[in-house]
């Protein structure tokens, strides 16, 4: 919910993002001022996020990915992006620590928001990645990961569960830093090199 619909950035807000964020006061300045131009309602809709997306995989399917990652940022779930969750979204997927990487993970593979991830979900956000592989990519993935079936046994296999039991947030953190090659299979570099290209063309 967006309490950033006038022109200035509230000293609060500018406080509470310097506090927890990377950045300086000239940069969460000069972020304000070129989100505003960008969305004057303050807010980002699911269907801006997903065109950002689009636009830069004009050769894949970024709109399931797109929304998933647009839930797990929109932290009051009301269906809009402020500027608040947009700067910790951008922290969080450009410069965060592990630990906060891995609880935006967590929340990116907890589609129902419930505290814990089934195989189902993970299976969901597998799918959504791949849509965001190339085909040519896909064929040079390893032969247990080159679907989204194979890489969801993979994952789930790592750590230990049965079919129909759930990961919680400590599990899934705990096992990740435990084992890289579960951070491997979960992520996507992709967002990160959209954040990277967005910095470039506010900058």
């Amino acid at each position: 919910m967006g309490n950033s619909k006038s022109g200035v950035l509230s000293k609060d807000l500018l406080e509470e993002l310097k506090s927890n964020t990377r950045y300086t006061e000239e940069q969460l300045y000069a972020w304000y001022q070129t989100f505003m131009k960008e969305c004057p309602s303050g807010q980002i809709s699911t269907e801006q996020f997903e065109s950002i997306y689009a636009s830069f995989f004009p050769d894949a399917d970024p709109k399931a990915y797109a929304q998933h990652v647009f839930r797990s940022f929109d932290s009051n779930s009301d269906g809009t992006l402020d500027f608040k969750e947009y700067i910790v979204a951008l922290h969080l997927t450009s410069s965060g620590k592990t630990i906060q990487k891995l609880e935006w993970a967590f929340a990116l593979y907890d589609v129902d928001k419930n505290g814990t991830i089934t195989k189902n979900e993970i299976h969901e956000i597998v799918k959504s990645i791949f849509n965001m592989i190339s085909k040519e990519d896909q064929k040079n993935l390893p032969d247990d990961e080159n679907t989204p079936e194979k890489r969801t046994e993979k994952i789930w296999a790592f750590f230990g569960k049965q079919e129909n039991d759930k990961i919680t947030e400590g599990e899934f953190i705990q096992g990740v830093m435990d084992n890289k090659h579960i951070l491997r299979l979960i992520q996507f570099d992709e967002p990160q090199k959209v954040q990277n290209r967005l910095k470039e063309k506010k900058q």
